[in-house]
């Protein structure tokens, strides 16, 4: 569940007053279903960026993220309408709208300019909503080719990090993303990089790897009998 310091911090200065308690309760009990519960709360942190963009209602940007992420999630855009605006969809019912009429608000509603706002936030390439999940991936391919017993484990997980390390390709037109790279970044790119290359050819050679299994990645500090 959502917290109200959490949804207070999604919002831009403009709209953080209207996290209040019943905005919440609303964004937390948005649907019964577990999984799309979940999704909702989470892409409403996520994609929060578009309220800084337009004159937009918090009530209608809840609406907005949860018909856009039952779309995610494999609905078509009149279920999703449907799910997202239940007493909506049963209304038209009641007064026996056709089912043309109906698809022509559905549509309506999916061209709405704060929809496609966040389907562009979808957009998004994977490595960057996912960066914390890269890293940890990083991170365990180090581990193993600092210490595991297993030659080729190490080997592998050496050409993993070589083939991985690559900065991404930058976004399309559609997204600005910032992507320099600060010194500290570069430096521990550029010392992976010679860690997994080291590890490479002394596991090539044959040659044992403790010492390379053993030694920091940034700063190594060498002692006469050749630990680190």
């Amino acid at each position: 569940m959502l917290t109200l310091d959490q949804v207070q911090r999604a919002l831009p200065p403009n709209l953080k007053t209207s996290a209040t308690p019943a905005l919440v309760d609303l964004i937390n009990n948005v649907t019964s279903d577990p999984i799309i519960a979940e999704q909702v709360r989470s892409n409403f942190i996520s994609y929060s960026s578009v309220l800084r963009d337009g004159k937009y209602k918090t009530e209608d940007y809840v609406n907005a993220v949860t018909y856009v992420s039952l779309k995610l999630l494999g609905n078509s855009n009149q279920d999703a309408y449907f799910k997202t605006f239940p007493q909506r969809h049963a209304a038209l019912i009641a007064k026996g709208t056709s089912s043309k009429d109906i698809a022509a608000y559905v549509s309506a509603y999916n061209k709405g300019k704060m929809v496609n706002a966040i389907m562009e936030q979808t957009l998004v390439p994977t490595w960057v909503l996912n960066q914390h999940m890269y890293q940890e991936a990083l991170n365990v391919q180090a581990d193993l080719m600092a210490n595991s017993h297993s030659d080729k484990v190490r080997c592998d997980a050496a050409n993993s990090i070589l083939t991985h390390l690559a900065k991404p390709k930058e976004a399309g037109p559609l997204i600005n993303i910032d992507m320099r790279e600060t010194s500290g970044m570069n430096e521990l790119r550029e010392a992976l990089g010679k860690m997994a290359k080291q590890q490479q050819e002394l596991i090539t050679a044959g040659i044992a790897t403790k010492e390379v299994a053993g030694q920091r990645i940034m700063q190594a500090e060498v002692i006469e009998n050749g630990s680190i």
